[in-house]
């Protein structure tokens, strides 16, 4: 196909270009509604582009097939047979996987270390999850994602799951072995389910992890906004083999997705695959090579230790690591990630994607030069000399594997929707949770509605926010009290 194309925007410039005159949303009419006082943050461009994607960007019958074509564009340009544009983020597409694989109290084998999107899933459409378990790395303390013989013993467990979905890579860049996990679902014959959320770039460079069309998955979902040059919100998912009728996933995820899309968001993800297609791989040599040097030197910095693959990979670890998620272990200067993330935001304007209870993760992509990684370097050898003046690390006291796993008691659905009371923390232990309790980011979920919570659990939640962990989705945030399925027996 000719990836010098880009349908959307051209015909978003087809549009301006012919004087197109509307009466249809959006309200603002291209721009000169908006007050002037917006306009002076955001300009007049965003807003002029700003159109309606049937009766604007295309006539109301799509007779252009504007939208199509994009699609089959970027579809060509990972290999994909088929993709999908989504203007709601990686959070509405894996919920079509979801229910384009599972329905109503059938079961799903899925990582217990799934986003709060695959959870959200779960209680809309009360699939039956059957959690596998992560990797827990006991030094690092930290999971990478479940190896491909859990899947196939949860497989042997539950012969009735209709398929399988898997986080890869986790927000900590760590991989599992995709080939052979797409192998044994299709051995079973069940489709496999992947987030690559944090995967867009996985394509475009032979010295990144192996993408999961690549591997053999039947479904994957990215967010391109996240790693690639897409706007918030932009995500695509792709599909490949016959296991997953594309008419089916295509209706699972009109359920869910806006009847008015950002044409401002579509234009965005044509550009990147252009630009993708014609100069990811050199895009991609270089910063590679920056991410290597920034590594060097952050390694160099007393009280600082880079993460690399031979600390995340190799048996009973992850498969493989994506170089350009730089973890960076803080506790050699006696203070912890959440509280070297505040201060290097607090004091040297720069923001972190992840912080943990030792650890902050610096994202690096395409965007970055010697220029940004340099304002970064600065501000980390700033914290070596200033070790008194930061705060004494959290005192945080995370639970072991086995005693981090709860009880499964009620359908993430029933629970979520079932009668519920607030107790205080220290009275729910033994309770089932009505309520999604994250740590964000990254935004796994250390309990879910349905969960029985334990004291060690909540001890450990509870601690986190004293130490700086957020938890937004709880009804409390503080987590003074908890929400709870009110017990009738």
């Amino acid at each position: 196909m000719d990836h010098s194309q880009a349908p959307v925007l051209e015909a978003l410039q087809a549009y301006h270009d012919s004087g197109q005159l509307p009466f249809t949303p959006p309200g603002h009419k291209q721009a000169r509604g908006v007050d002037p006082r917006v306009t002076a943050v955001l300009g007049e461009t965003i807003f002029r582009s700003d159109v309606l994607a049937v009766g604007g960007l295309d006539d109301r019958a799509s007779s252009g097939g504007v939208l199509e074509r994009a699609e089959q564009l970027m579809a060509d340009a990972v290999g994909a047979a088929q993709t999908f544009f989504s203007t709601c983020g990686s959070s509405l597409s894996v919920k079509a996987a979801m229910l384009s694989v599972a329905g109503p109290h059938e079961k799903l084998l899925i990582g217990r270390d799934a986003h709060k999107s695959v959870v959200a899933g779960l209680i809309l459409s009360g699939i039956r999850p059957v959690w596998v378990e992560p990797q827990w790395d006991e030094e690092l303390r930290l999971a990478h994602p479940p190896s491909p013989r859990a899947f196939a013993d949860a497989f042997a467990a539950h012969p009735d799951a209709r398929g399988a979905l898997v986080v890869t890579p986790t927000p900590y860049g760590t991989c599992t072995d995709l080939a052979t996990l797409a192998r044994i679902c299709h051995d079973h014959g069940k489709p496999l389910i992947v987030d690559e959320a944090w995967g867009a770039h996985l394509p475009f460079h032979p010295d990144l992890p192996t993408w999961a069309m690549d591997a053999g998955a039947d479904v994957c979902v990215t967010s391109i906004h996240k790693m690639g040059s897409g706007l918030e919100q932009s995500s695509v998912f792709h599909l490949q083999g016959d296991l997953i009728a594309p008419e089916l996933l295509k209706e699972r995820a009109d359920l869910f997705s806006t009847t008015s899309p950002s044409v401002l968001i579509y234009a965005a993800l044509d550009g990147w695959r252009r630009q993708m297609v014609e100069q990811g791989r050199e895009i991609y040599d270089r910063t590679l090579e920056l991410a290597d040097c920034l590594r060097s030197r952050v390694s160099a910095i007393e009280g600082l230790r880079v993460h690399g693959r031979d600390d995340f990979c190799g048996p009973g670890r992850a498969f493989d690591a994506d170089p350009l998620q730089l973890m960076v272990d803080v506790s050699g200067l006696r203070t912890g990630g959440y509280q070297i993330a505040d201060r290097l935001r607090g004091h040297h304007q720069i923001n972190v994607g992840l912080a943990d209870h030792r650890r902050i993760g610096v994202q690096l992509t395409h965007a970055d030069d010697e220029q940004t990684t340099g304002r970064l370097l600065a501000a980390l050898r700033d914290l070596q000399g200033r070790t008194a003046e930061l705060p004494p690390p959290p005192r945080i006291p995370i639970p072991s594997p086995a005693d981090l796993r709860l009880e499964q008691a009620l359908l993430p659905r029933d629970a979520f929707f079932g009668r519920a009371e607030h107790v205080p923390w220290q009275k729910a232990a033994g309770r089932v949770t009505a309520e999604l309790l994250t740590p964000y980011p990254p935004g796994i979920p250390a309990a879910l509605p349905g969960e029985r919570l334990t004291d060690k659990v909540l001890r450990y939640l509870h601690a986190g926010v004293e130490g700086g962990m957020v938890v937004p989705d709880a009804a409390d945030p503080s987590l003074e009290t908890v929400r709870v399925v009110v017990d009738d027996a």
